[in-house]
């Protein structure tokens, strides 16, 4: 017997691609939605037995929120995360959120079926060597260095790095509104916050903190 699933993903069209792949397997898909965020809301409305959740940016903070806002309200729900794995920390967050299972975004259709079939038996969803591997991370720690871009660019929305990465270009407000189809005031607003969260009074002053950082290099990386 398939699996009720809703399925949630920030990338619409493989959100929609996982739900026809798993509803050809016997799977029946009661929603799919888009943004992650969305999430809390959609198994709110259909009550599903397993929630299929991708997670782009597992390592980021706050990347499980909705994870634990799941367990807490709809406990019932196995959800069954879908993310990357070079990040240890994100598994082990994942889990320790709530997460039922936590499947490779690259893994083969067939994988991700099993994987929500053990979520929803109430069985841990997860390959054993990335088990393993995240146990290892836990039990020794790595210590990183303090990373001052790595903290401004946690600190700043993918909008707002999009703005930044033009301020460093040169670009004035109406060449970042029309480069980004967004409208002036919008892309005013952008500036300022981006201003702020670097403590700088300046596009000029930004665009030298994003560079003796070493925020701009990983702004081109990104």
């Amino acid at each position: 017997m398939g699996v009720r699933l809703v399925v949630v993903d920030d990338h619409r069209l493989l959100a929609e691609a996982l739900a026809a792949a798993l509803q050809v397997r016997g799977h029946r898909v009661l929603a799919i939605g888009s943004p992650g965020s969305s999430a809390p809301e959609l198994v709110a409305q259909r009550r599903p037995d397993v929630c299929l959740l991708g997670v782009a940016r597992p390592g980021s903070q706050g990347a499980f929120a909705g994870v634990r806002r799941l367990r807490q309200e709809r406990p019932e729900v196995a959800v069954v995360v879908l993310a990357p794995v070079d990040d240890l920390r994100g598994v082990a967050n994942a889990f320790a959120a709530g997460a039922a299972g936590y499947v490779r975004s690259d893994e083969r259709i067939e994988v991700v079926d099993r994987s929500i079939t053990r979520a929803r038996a109430g069985e841990a969803a997860v390959a054993v060597e990335v088990l393993q591997a995240a146990f290892d991370w836990l039990l020794h720690p790595v210590r990183e260095p303090d990373d001052e871009a790595l903290r401004l660019l946690g600190s700043l929305t993918r909008r707002e790095v999009q703005v930044l990465a033009r301020i460093a270009e040169g670009q004035d407000t109406h060449q970042i509104a029309a480069g980004m189809g967004i409208a002036p005031s919008t892309a005013r607003t952008h500036v300022q916050r981006v201003l702020m969260k670097l403590g700088a009074r300046t596009r000029l002053e930004a665009a030298a903190v994003a560079d003796r950082t070493g925020l701009l290099a990983r702004l081109t990386r990104e």
